[in-house]
Formats: C-alpha cells, sequence, structure tokens
C-alpha cells in the first residue's frame, strides 16, 4: 500500500487515461458486438463494469493525492474534478440526464492534469515533505 501512496498522482493520471480510452472505445465495441452478438455477450457487463472499477481507482488516487499535497487549490481541484467525472459516469450510466460525452472527456482530462501538476508541484526526496503537518 505504500508503494501506492508514493505514486498515487501516476496511479490517477493512468486511471484517467484509461477511463478516457474506454470511452472512446465503447462505440467501436457495440459495433463489434453487434456483429457477434451470440459469441461476445459477456463483453457489455465487463465493459460496464470498467467504468466503476476505474472510478474506484480514481478515487483512491484523488484520496491519496489530497492527502499529501501542500497546495489547497490543487486538493480542491482534485476532488471537484473527481465529483465532476464520477457524477458524469453514473449519470451516463443511469441515464439521467443527457449530457454531452465531451464533458466526460474535459473531466477526465482536467483531473489527469490537475494529477500531472500535483506530481510536478510535489516533488519530494522523501515521502514526508509533501504531507501538511
Amino acid at each position: 500500500m505504500k508503494l501506492y501512496i508514493k505514486y498515487s498522482d501516476q496511479f490517477g493520471v493512468t486511471a484517467n487515461v484509461l477511463c478516457m480510452l474506454h470511452c472512446l472505445l465503447t462505440p467501436f465495441l457495440f459495433v463489434f458486438q453487434a456483429k457477434t452478438a451470440t459469441y461476445f455477450s459477456e463483453i457489455t457487463f465487463f465493459w460496464g463494469f470498467l467504468n466503476y472499477f476505474l472510478l474506484a481507482i480514481s478515487f483512491i488516487a484523488v484520496y491519496q493525492s489530497a492527502k499529501k499535497t501542500t497546495n489547497n487549490i490543487v486538493k480542491y481541484m482534485l476532488i471537484t474534478t473527481w465529483m465532476c467525472l464520477s457524477f458524469l459516469i453514473i449519470n451516463e450510466g443511469f441515464e439521467l440526464y443527457h449530457l454531452p460525452e465531451a464533458l466526460t472527456y474535459a473531466a477526465a482530462s482536467t483531473l489527469a492534469f490537475t494529477h500531472i501538476y500535483n506530481l510536478k508541484y510535489c516533488n519530494c526526496k522523501d515521502e514526508e515533505c509533501c504531507v501538511k503537518k
């Protein structure tokens, strides 16, 4: 677990990039599945579950990064953009409101760039230098 805490920003960026790739590839999967529905009926469940799995990974990364950063603006950006991203993904899953897909890409991109900024801002030699005491 210490490894994950130390590299939470890298995990966050990775989770957000995978989330964006997942969103970009979804239409192609549905076209593929329509052609092979009798063979691959399990793909849809796994693909939908991947949304929430990546969101959970992203939450852990945001939590750890927000906990260790000394910049309050970065902390609030991490939390706010994760909440927006989670709302958009949950909204898409339950089809509550019709919102443009671009909002999901924007939230995921903003969260990834905030993790990158935090990584550069909080460049420490040891684990304790970024923790607010």
